[in-house]
């Protein structure tokens, strides 16, 4: 049974976000407990967030890449893209409060008209800014002068990157995709990126290739160092595992393998109780190109915005009922809180 996910060309993968949530909720029929009864087993329940110290920005599904594995569902025909007024919404928040990190997200981010902005914005009132980079978008005729853009910013750069070997990345991402990495890694290296005492942080982001759980972050953030130093040329500081979602494509490929039982199963075998108290919606509110506002960047891919009486757009942002509201969790839940948990931060134990 092929566990490789393929590349997709077209979007929307399943009927609808609502069939996404049905088949995620099946799960007693298969004798596992739903994630809820899971924490409530664990004395979890009900999981509530514990301040908000990152400010998680979708601004839109746009992207120049379609990967196999993409819980958002990213692609070139996306035209759900963040406006510049919600853009300016999202600044006004950050305006009246201390919320330390942005945390600017896609599709690719960087393809969105306002994305300069509103990272100069954020640099202005003295955040830590995050963009979260396929990498190839760098290479881009129209990007030319992105990574000197986010080097003058000081933007921390969150990379993605399949694996060390062209194979497996390519399999994931598109023919020649590894190699426009690693170009891209180089030119990010050329500027102090991922160099000691530079203080521009370049971090990469691992996602197994099939149904599996991540390997241990240590080791193979070791192995990533060791074979792009080798190979490459390419330094950067460090790597984060991060779990495959049952979500949008990489939900259609368990579906269509025969591996979605299967994985759940791993994944609820695999529920971590310390994962549970790590994770990153206790920490972060996602913000979607809408402006409306979800627990995490996955809630937010599956239609299910903040709940029990939190506002649930920018237009009504409270700080107050936001930064320990109640969580709203379900099914696919169990992907951030299996093994050593999952996070946009890597693993959380």
């Amino acid at each position: 049974m092929s566990t490789q996910p393929s590349l997709r060309a077209r979007q929307s993968p399943l009927a609808s976000t609502e069939e996404q949530r049905r088949v995620l909720a099946a799960v007693s029929a298969r004798g596992l407990r739903s994630f809820d009864e899971a924490l409530d087993g664990a004395g979890r329940h009900p999981l509530r967030a514990d301040g908000i110290a990152v400010f998680q920005i979708n601004v839109g599904r746009l992207c120049n890449q379609t990967c196999g594995h993409c819980h958002v569902d990213a692609g070139p025909d996306r035209r759900e893209v963040m406006a510049r007024e919600t853009a300016e919404l999202c600044l006004d928040v950050l305006a009246r409060t201390d919320i330390p990190t942005v945390d600017v997200t896609g599709g690719a981010p960087e393809l969105n008209p306002s994305f300069r902005w509103i990272v100069e914005r954020a640099r202005a009132l003295g955040r830590h800014v995050i963009d979260r980079c396929n990498l190839t978008v760098l290479l881009l005729p129209s990007q030319s002068d992105l990574a000197t853009f986010l080097a003058a910013n000081r933007v921390e750069v969150m990379a993605s990157l399949p694996y060390h070997r062209p194979a497996q990345t390519d399999a994931q991402r598109g023919t020649g995709v590894f190699e426009k990495s690693i170009e891209a890694l180089r030119k990010l290296n050329a500027l102090g990126y991922g160099k000691e005492g530079s203080g521009l942080a370049l971090n990469l982001v691992f996602n197994p290739a099939g149904a599996l759980l991540p390997p241990k972050q240590d080791a193979i953030e070791a192995q990533f160092r060791a074979e792009l130093a080798r190979k490459h040329g390419v330094t950067f500081n460090h790597l984060y595992t991060i779990t495959n979602m049952p979500i949008s494509r990489f939900l259609e490929f368990l579906l269509a393998s025969g591996n979605y039982e299967s994985y759940l199963e791993r994944l609820a075998n695999a529920f971590n109780p310390s994962a549970a108290d790590g994770v990153m919606c206790r920490s972060t509110l996602s913000v979607g190109w809408d402006g409306s506002l979800y627990d995490c960047d996955f809630n937010q891919m599956l239609d299910l915005p903040v709940g029990f009486d939190a506002p649930a757009h920018l237009r009504d942002f409270d700080l107050e009922r936001l930064r320990e509201r109640r969580i709203v969790t379900a099914n696919h839940c169990y992907g951030c809180t299996a093994g050593a948990g999952s996070s946009c931060g890597g693993a959380t134990t």
